[in-house]
C-alpha cells in the first residue's frame, strides 16, 4: 500500500508541474514587453493538490489499517496454535487420567476385598499334587538255572501299580520352603499295600548357587540322569534298576548352579545315612556310625550336558554289633544332548565292594562296571519314539563270567499335558550264571543286592514284557 501510495503520490505532483509549466508558457507568450506580475493562482491545481493530498492520507490510513488487521491475525493465529496446543496437551493428560481410573479402580477394589478376606492359614502357600507310574502288560520269563526254587512264577497278564507319588509343597517366605512325598509299595508278607515317605525335607533357597535341604531328598545322580533321560515311568535309570545306587536318602544336601560365560556350571552334595529312603533312623534305630557322601559336578553348553559323580560310603551298615570291613565306591559319568526334539545320552558306572562291606577280610572283592545308552526323537509334538540299551557286567566275582543285558523300545504318546502313554517292549538276559551267587541276583532269587536289579529277578535266563505303560500327574 506504501508503495501505491507513493505512485499516485508522484503522478499528482507530475500533473501539477505540468500544469505550471504550461500556464507559465502561456503567460510568457502573451505579455512579451509588459512587466511581470504576479499570476493568479489556478483553482484547478490547489483542487488537485488537495485532493491529492487528501488521497495520500486515505491510503496511509488504510495502510495503517491493513497492517493493524495483520497484526491482529497474526496474533490470532498464534493464539490459536498455542489454544490448539493446550487443548491437544490437555487431551493427552486426560486420555492418562482415564486410563489410570480403571488401575485405581481396581486396586480400591482389590484393597478393599483384601481388607475384608480373612488372612489364610498354611493352606495359603501349599500344593498338593500327585504323580503315578502304571501298566497293564504280559511278561514271560524263563530260566537256565538248575535250581526249581528259581523259576519264575510272575509270567502272564496284569495291571502293575509301579508309583504313586502324593506330594505337598508349603512355601514359608521367599527363602524357606518344605515337601513331603509319600509313596507305596506291595508288602507280600502281608498281602497289602503299604505307605511309606519318599521325600521329607525343609529347604533353605539362599540363590542360584547354593540351596541347602534337610531330610529325605533327591540325590545327586540318580534323579538328575532321569532328568535327562525323560522316561522314568518306562523304567529306572541304570544305578537304580541295577540296585548300585537311589533316588533318595535321609541326610544334608546341597545344590546349585554358576554362569560360566557360556557354560551353566551345576553340583550336588550329599552327606548321607546310606541305607536308602526306606530306612529312616529313628532315635537310636538304623544308626550308623559313619555318614556316606555322593556328589556330582556337571556343565551345560546349550543341549550338551556333561557330568561326573561318586559315591563313598558303608552304606548304612556301620552299625553296633556290626564288623564293617570295606567301603562301597561308585564313579559315575554321563554326556547327553537334549532340545525339543531329540534326547541322546550315556551313563556309565563303576563300582567297588557294594555287596562286600561286611564280608570277612580275605574274602574275593566285587567290581562291576556298566553302561547305559538311550535315545528318543519327538516325531510330532505328542508322538516320539525311544530306544534304551543296558549292559552291566562284574568283573571279579565268584561269578565273574556273568553279565547282564537290558534294552527297551517303544512308541511315546501326550494326548495333554500331565498324561503320558507308551507302548513298550523290553527285554532282559542274564548270561553265564553260575549257581545262583554271583552280584546279579541273591542266592535265593529275591534280589535284594547290588546289582540284582534285574527286572524279572531272574537268574540265567530271559525276561520280555510287552505292555501300556503311563504317567499321569496331578
Amino acid at each position: 500500500m506504501t508503495i501505491r501510495s507513493s505512485l499516485l503520490t508522484g503522478a499528482a505532483l507530475s500533473v501539477v508541474l505540468a500544469l505550471g509549466v504550461s500556464a507559465g508558457a502561456e503567460a510568457k507568450a502573451k505579455h512579451h514587453h509588459a512587466a511581470p506580475a504576479a499570476a493568479a493562482p489556478d483553482p484547478r491545481i490547489s483542487a488537485l493538490a488537495d485532493e491529492v493530498e487528501s488521497l495520500k492520507a486515505h491510503l496511509d490510513a488504510e495502510t495503517l489499517a491493513r497492517q493493524q488487521d495483520e497484526a491482529k491475525l497474526q496474533e490470532a493465529q498464534t493464539q490459536a496454535a498455542q489454544a490448539s496446543s493446550d487443548a491437544q496437551a490437555a487431551r493427552g493428560q486426560l486420555a492418562e487420567q482415564i486410563q489410570t481410573i480403571p488401575g485405581e479402580v481396581q486396586s480400591d477394589v482389590k484393597t478393599q476385598v483384601a481388607a475384608a478376606t480373612p488372612k489364610p492359614g498354611w493352606w495359603g502357600n501349599t500344593t498338593v499334587g500327585g504323580t503315578v507310574f502304571a501298566d497293564v502288560s504280559n511278561i514271560n520269563q524263563s530260566t537256565t538255572s538248575p535250581a526249581s526254587a528259581l523259576v519264575p512264577t510272575s509270567n502272564g497278564d496284569g495291571v502293575d501299580l509301579k508309583r504313586f507319588y502324593i506330594a505337598v509343597d508349603h512355601k514359608f517366605d521367599d527363602t524357606f520352603s518344605a515337601n513331603l512325598t509319600t509313596d507305596v509299595t506291595y508288602d507280600a508278607t502281608t498281602k497289602a499295600s503299604q505307605l511309606f515317605v519318599k521325600k521329607a525335607w525343609l529347604q533353605a533357597k539362599l540363590n542360584d548357587a547354593l540351596t541347602v535341604r534337610l531330610g529325605e531328598s533327591d540325590l545327586p545322580w540318580a534323579p538328575f540322569v532321569e532328568n535327562l533321560y525323560g522316561y522314568r515311568y518306562v523304567e529306572n535309570v541304570l544305578i537304580d534298576r541295577t540296585k548300585y545306587g537311589t533316588t533318595t536318602d535321609w541326610g544334608v544336601h546341597a545344590f546349585g548352579s554358576v554362569p560360566l560365560g557360556d557354560v551353566k556350571i551345576g553340583y550336588a552334595a550329599s552327606v548321607i545315612n546310606g541305607a536308602g529312603f526306606k530306612t529312616e533312623g529313628a532315635g537310636t534305630v538304623n544308626r550308623s556310625q559313619a555318614l556316606d557322601v555322593e556328589g556330582r559336578v556337571s556343565a551345560q553348553l546349550g543341549g550338551v550336558t556333561a557330568a561326573v559323580g561318586g559315591y563313598e560310603g558303608r552304606l548304612g551298615k556301620d552299625v553296633t554289633g556290626t564288623p564293617v570291613t570295606h567301603t562301597a565306591q561308585r564313579f559315575d559319568a554321563l554326556v547327553a544332548y537334549v532340545d525339543t526334539r531329540f534326547r541322546v545320552g550315556g551313563e556309565y558306572f563303576l563300582a567297588n565292594d557294594y555287596n562286600n562291606v561286611t564280608t570277612a577280610i580275605g574274602k574275593p572283592t566285587d567290581k562291576s562296571e556298566g553302561f547305559s545308552v538311550f535315545g528318543s526323537y519327538n516325531v510330532t509334538s505328542q508322538y516320539a519314539i525311544f530306544a534304551r540299551y543296558d549292559r552291566l557286567k562284574p568283573l571279579e566275582t565268584t561269578d565273574s563270567a556273568e553279565v547282564e543285558g537290558y534294552y527297551d523300545a517303544g512308541v511315546s504318546y501326550t494326548p495333554t499335558k500331565g498324561i503320558d502313554l507308551a507302548l513298550v517292549y523290553k527285554h532282559d538276559n542274564v548270561a553265564n550264571d553260575g549257581v545262583g551267587t554271583g552280584l546279579l541276583t541273591t542266592s535265593n532269587g529275591a534280589g535284594t543286592g547290588a546289582g540284582s536289579g534285574i527286572i524279572g529277578g531272574v537268574h540265567g535266563g530271559d525276561y520280555d514284557e510287552f505292555g501300556l505303560f503311563t504317567r499321569y500327574t496331578f
